[in-house]
């Protein structure tokens, strides 16, 4: 039986339930009680279909339960992925996703930081290539892979074991001259990382390596004009190619196609990242794999945690290699 004008309300679950209205608070509001009373609550929930009404909520506690997302595309399978993980985790917590996509343009960036503060929101996870980001004061900010200081935390992976990965898997599927091939922002941020992670690999492992570093927005033709300078009497001068991202790997591959280098038999190359073909199928290409499920789940966490004491100026996560197609082995 329901009270009122057909809206459940929290006191038709507990009737329903045959509990205290107290269980039933605490159930929708994920504190812990007995799994008997919880499993009374949820079916009675799932019969009634009571909703939460957030708005209410929100009053009581100073809340919004609203995270603000920034991130600079979505056509990037990347930050696309990261996203789809970030949605999910906010929504198993009982929040609701903003999300502000900016271009990689720093003053949408900034302005998306000012319109999150405005519209009060609990939080902000932020993907930001603005060196000059201004954090707000009063709201949590969680930024990815670029590190601001200790008054923002940041969380990213491994970016230099990746490279120093990389570089060894290469070395050991048979590889004995190499090249890193980058295209990035030039800000200091996690992802430069992976350069010095391979530098140092190659070194400790004594094969020689070269490298081709440009900056974001440099047409990639300066990539295919790399290719053909070190490519003499039908071979490349190397049988190794780590690439700063699975996306440059995947351009990398067709170009060395369309030279009849064989990829992985004259060549092998490694991207990083981890991204899949339609999400969930086959690699693009071999890959450092990121750990985006667990890097957006670190990141909702610490954005919701109220200490700010405990949340860890940088949480780097372990990265892993997955052989996809472009590799030996």
């Amino acid at each position: 039986m329901q009270t009122g004008n057909g809206n459940p309300t929290m006191k038709d679950v507990a009737r329903e339930a045959g509990v205290a209205l107290g269980t039933v608070s605490k159930v929708v509001n994920g504190i812990p009680v007995g799994e008997p009373y919880k499993e009374k609550v949820e079916a009675a929930v799932k019969k009634l279909n009571y909703r939460v009404n957030n708005y209410a909520k929100g009053l009581k506690s100073s809340q919004t339960y609203i995270i603000q997302v920034i991130v600079p595309n979505l056509v990037n399978p990347f930050f696309a992925t990261l996203v789809h993980y970030i949605y999910r985790e906010l929504a198993r917590r009982g929040y609701k996703m903003l999300l502000g996509e900016t271009d990689s343009d720093p003053e949408m960036e900034q302005e998306s930081v000012f319109l999150a503060e405005q519209q009060k929101v609990d939080g902000i996870i932020c993907l930001s290539y603005n060196p000059k980001l201004q954090a707000p004061e009063k709201v949590p900010l969680i930024s990815i892979d670029r590190y601001f200081g200790a008054r923002i935390p940041c969380v990213s992976c491994d970016n230099y074991g990746g490279g120093r990965l990389a570089a060894e898997m290469l070395v050991e599927n048979g590889c004995r001259n190499l090249a890193f091939l980058r295209i990035g922002s030039s800000l200091t941020n996690e992802p430069n990382k992976r350069k010095d992670g391979f530098v140092n690999g190659c070194e400790g492992l004594g094969v020689p390596y070269t490298m081709k570093i440009v900056d974001d927005y440099t047409p990639y033709a300066e990539f295919e004009k790399f290719l053909q300078e070190h490519y003499h009497g039908g071979k490349l001068d190397f049988d190794g190619i780590f690439c700063v991202t699975d996306s440059l790997a995947y351009q990398i591959v067709g170009t060395l196609k369309e030279m009849k280098v064989r990829v992985p038999e004259d060549v092998q190359v490694i991207g990083f990242d981890g991204i899949r073909q339609f999400g969930d199928m086959d690699y693009f290409c071999s890959t450092i794999v990121q750990p985006v499920e667990e890097m957006a789940e670190q990141c909702v966490q610490m954005v919701l945690e109220k200490d700010a004491a405990k949340k860890p100026a940088l949480v780097c996560l372990p990265v892993r290699y997955a052989k996809g197609g472009t590799t030996r082995v």
